[in-house]
């Protein structure tokens, strides 16, 4: 793991713009030759992207992309997510593959993605991510492993002005404990479009939830269980590297912090059971706030009521 600083393969370049105007044209075209000189008309693996609004930040991810390296016939698919700002322009400059789906929602274009892919498997990748240049190889021979049908990896917070990358780390390593936990009985709670694939036939007779709420990545995942293994991929030349934008919306890393790791301790419980089966197109999220979490913890781990617990079961 990148402990103090982000990894050395990002282009820092690519930082400098913020609209897709300031990208000087000998980047947009170098991007379009290696994407060019790497896609397969018969591809074994097909990238499915979700984009909404990222006539920038499309750009990096789809840099990082063309600059792995892996002798696995590979083709990449992104899904304009109805997006408003110049992405599609983007999209045909760098001559991607694309289609348009109008619902909105990660689910409905990651599904579409999918019926529209021609590899027999499918990694899903986010827009606003930046790959490593053995991401595709990885994650791809893991799973075409024996009775493999779907991996997931890991991912770090590129580090900034504000926070450096060492929070971010102490963050990353919280996490990745908690993922090897839950990994054990319900490896579906750590399954994330920023880096996941899937034996594309399941995925089909699966499909996504065709709505707009997060979590369509996770649902897959716990619909995929029953058909063989899911696997999680460790390697840290796999490890995904994105923005701290999803952090944002808690205001600070500190309460994001504090939110997550009273989240999981609310939480842990389950983390130790299998989980019961339920319908994941109709399913609601089970998020908690710093408070509600605090509140759950108090009345599950009350000695008191621990007790009653036991002696109920008796």
């Amino acid at each position: 793991m990148h402990f103090f600083k982000n990894p050395r393969w990002i282009d820092d370049q690519l930082f400098l713009s913020k609209k897709l105007e300031e990208v000087p044209p000998p980047t947009l075209e170098s991007i379009r030759l290696r994407l060019k000189s790497k896609m397969s008309d018969q591809p074994v693996v097909t990238i499915v992207i979700a984009a909404w609004n990222e006539e920038v930040n499309i750009i990096r991810c789809l840099d990082t992309l063309s600059r792995n390296e892996t002798e696995i016939p590979f083709d990449i698919i992104v899904i304009n997510n109805n997006s408003s700002d110049r992405t599609q322009d983007v999209l045909d400059q760098l001559g991607v593959q694309s289609y348009f789906q109008p619902v909105q929602g990660c689910g409905p274009a990651r599904d579409l993605g999918q019926r529209m892919a021609k590899g027999e498997y499918i990694l899903i990748a986010d827009a606003d991510c930046f790959y490593p240049p053995h991401w595709i190889d990885i994650m791809s021979k893991g799973l075409r492993s024996k009775n493999v049908v779907f991996v997931y990896g890991r991912f770090s917070f590129l580090g900034n002005e504000v926070n450096p990358r060492w929070q971010f780390s102490l963050y990353d390593i919280f996490r990745d404990l908690m993922v090897e936990v839950r990994h054990i009985k319900r490896p579906y709670l750590s399954a994330y479009g920023i880096s996941m694939g899937y034996v594309k036939k399941f995925g089909l007779q699966e499909g996504y939830l065709e709505r707009n709420i997060r979590g369509d990545d996770g649902r897959l995942c716990f619909d995929l269980m029953k058909y063989g293994e899911i696997r999680i991929i460790r390697s840290s030349k796999a490890r995904v590297w994105t923005s701290n934008r999803t952090l944002q919306r808690d205001g600070s890393l500190f309460i994001s912090m504090k939110r997550r790791i009273f989240r999981e301790i609310a939480r842990f419980d389950k983390y130790v059971t299998k989980p019961e089966p339920h319908n994941t197109k109709t399913s609601s999220n089970e998020d908690y706030t710093i408070e509600e979490s605090i509140k759950i913890i108090k009345q599950k781990y009350n000695p008191f009521n621990v007790f009653l617990k036991i002696k109920n079961k008796k």
